[in-house]
């Protein structure tokens, strides 16, 4: 049997320099497990965003009071706090989840061979912007939930999920330059959709800070406009994200482009027909809290799917270096820092 080998203090001394780089000269996960790590951070980026918004449709925004800690004298919930402050807390404690599942994708990403440094950059981008994002959720309870610090809070979420969606992406593809699928005229229409999503999100994070879930019972402030205007501007520009996806999805068609953009924007399309059956009917029955909670899980399908659309006009192959053989069998790649 194989012994583990020792870790010399040369070793230990590295590591304390550098740990991922001693865990890259060690480890070298396969393909499947760095998507999969892309993934399982993408996937935590949405599920906090969901669980931020049970917080406030159930509201507990303020069970834990203060921040850092949960209360004046208690780091963690307490039985006195109830209901409220378990919810409030449990979701703080779903960020050392998330921190957990881009810590995997960061390592993974660094110990890939061969390494791929813009793979490991949106992984550290990620964390940065989930340690921004934990600093900014404790401005939202220090200040009352504000609603415009609630919206920053969302808004910054979306930027997380953007993060994730191109490295998960980009694990599936190589370093080449990147080759265009389609023409321009239709690279520039899928950009108007991106511009009408971003506006779509940011108005409905409006709608929210304007209407009747504050997060908390006690008196909170909101944005002094009717909600109800709000909404209807919101559904205009639903419509007009679902009527650029379908032009584009017939102009694909058209001329003839490859699968793979024509199969996103279907996709796309879905998504937006359910998430625009979800938002109508929450809007008639004066907002329900599931299908707001429902909704806010659309909001981030969606942007990820026109993400995906957008990530899907151009194809990046694995770069080939001419000239330049491979290692010779048996002979181990250098250890990288």
């Amino acid at each position: 049997m194989v012994g583990v080998p020792k870790l010399t203090r040369a070793d230990a001394l590295a590591a304390l320099r550098n740990p991922l780089a001693l865990i890259a000269a060690r480890w070298t996960p396969a393909p499947r497990t760095v998507r999969r790590a892309a993934l399982a951070a993408l996937v935590m980026s949405v599920v906090i965003v969901v669980t931020g918004g049970a917080v406030r449709l159930t509201g507990s925004g303020l069970g834990c009071p203060t921040w850092p800690t949960c209360t004046g004298d208690s780091l963690t919930t307490t039985r006195a706090m109830g209901f409220h402050g378990a919810v409030e807390f449990g979701n703080r404690m779903l960020t050392y989840v998330l921190c957990a599942a881009v810590g995997w994708a960061i390592v993974a990403a660094r110990s890939a061979e061969p390494w791929r440094r813009g793979l490991t950059r949106l992984g550290w981008a990620q964390f940065w912007v989930v340690m921004g994002n934990a600093v900014l959720g404790g401005i939202v309870v220090l200040v009352g939930l504000n609603p415009y610090t609630v919206a920053a809070h969302f808004l910054l979420s979306t930027a997380l999920i953007t993060v994730a969606t191109v490295m998960w992406q980009r694990t599936r593809e190589g370093d080449a330059a990147p080759r265009p699928l389609v023409g321009q005229a239709v690279r520039q229409l899928v950009w108007f959709l991106v511009v009408a999503s971003v506006l779509l999100i940011a108005v409905g994070t409006v709608v929210t800070g304007a209407g009747p879930h504050a997060g908390d019972s006690s008196e909170v402030d909101r944005i002094p406009i009717g909600w109800e205007t709000v909404a209807k501007l919101h559904a205009v520009l639903a419509w007009i994200v679902v009527t650029l996806t379908f032009a584009l999805w017939f102009v694909l068609k058209a001329v003839d482009a490859p699968r793979n953009p024509l199969g996103r924007t279907r996709d796309l399309f879905l998504v937006l027909l359910g998430q625009g059956v979800i938002g109508y009917v929450q809007y008639f029955t004066h907002l329900p809290e599931i299908l707001v909670g429902l909704h806010m899980l659309g909001s981030c399908l969606v942007w990820i799917g026109v993400l995906r659309v957008l990530l899907s006009l151009r194809e990046r192959p694995e770069a080939v270096v001419a000239g330049l053989p491979g290692p010779p069998a048996g002979v181990a790649v250098g250890t990288r820092v």
